[in-house]
């Protein structure tokens, strides 16, 4: 144990204020949603069959892994210059070690989604076909790292539902994000039935992709314009990781905390 049970108690504490923070998605949010449904009829055809490809992947992803993968293997990566080289051993740093990796590698994804946004905003609607699959790798990947910072295997298939839940969490209403949470609470609980649990979710897997599709609308709307795109494109692609960063290091820290309480509490 490298935390006082004080210090753990605190932290668990801030976490659920963050938690019960989360509002409801603000009315323009709601009604950016619109756009999507009126720019379905007028969308390219090349452009749904991208966004066919993104939800096709999304459920890869879930069962596979697909492309967007990070391996545990590589942890030593994540903490160099210190003696770690596998999973277990990350689980015994310090929270607060972890939260700084954490951070830092978010600094970066938010760095690449912002030059990506930029890059494909020029073209409007032509490179959104591009930015938009990239946008949904970037979180996911980001998601799968922030997992292996604090000593979860991304591998696994019950921690890439977690992930996708996480991604889910982010873009739901206030109501929404309170069964989500209750969700991701059963998937640690060793006595629920996990593969009855994850069979379950999987059949609603598409309905993330939805979500995130939908909640995004009126800025991708902005992103078609071309040039003034670059602005937009930045924007919005470096506020997605931010706040799908911040939900998985919420979370994750939160599960991380929780079993070294435990832990305390059989010692």
């Amino acid at each position: 144990m490298t935390e006082s049970k004080e210090w753990l108690e605190q932290e668990i504490a801030t976490i659920q204020k963050w938690e019960k923070d989360q509002s409801d998605l603000w009315f323009w949010e709601r009604l950016g949603r619109l756009p999507f449904k009126i720019l379905d009829k007028f969308t390219p055809a090349f452009i749904q069959d991208k966004i066919g490809e993104m939800l096709d992947e999304t459920g890869n992803y879930i069962q596979t892994g697909g492309r967007y993968l990070s391996s545990a293997s590589k942890v030593t990566e994540y903490y160099p210059g210190k003696n770690i080289e596998t999973l277990e051993d990350v689980s015994q740093l310090p929270i607060v070690e972890m939260d700084n990796t954490a951070e830092n590698l978010t600094k970066n994804r938010k760095n690449i989604a912002s030059a990506q946004g930029a890059s494909t905003g020029i073209g409007g609607i032509f490179t959104l076909a591009i930015d938009i699959p990239f946008l949904l790798g970037l979180l996911l990947k980001t998601l799968q790292d922030i997992a292996i910072c604090y000593g979860y295997d991304p591998c696994d298939q019950k921690e890439r539902l977690y992930i996708v839940k996480v991604l889910q969490f982010v873009s739901s209403d206030y109501v929404g994000k309170q069964a989500i949470l209750g969700t991701l609470a059963k998937l640690d609980n060793p006595e629920e039935d996990t593969k009855r649990l994850v069979m379950s979710e999987l059949q609603g897997w598409r309905e993330v992709f939805f979500t995130f599709r939908d909640q995004f609308g009126w800025k991708k709307l902005f992103q078609m314009i071309p040039i003034a795109g670059l602005v937009f494109g930045a924007i919005i692609n470096r506020s997605a990781v931010k706040d799908i960063a911040e939900a998985g290091r919420m979370l994750y820290r939160k599960r991380r905390i929780s079993e070294r309480m435990l832990d305390d509490k059989e010692g």
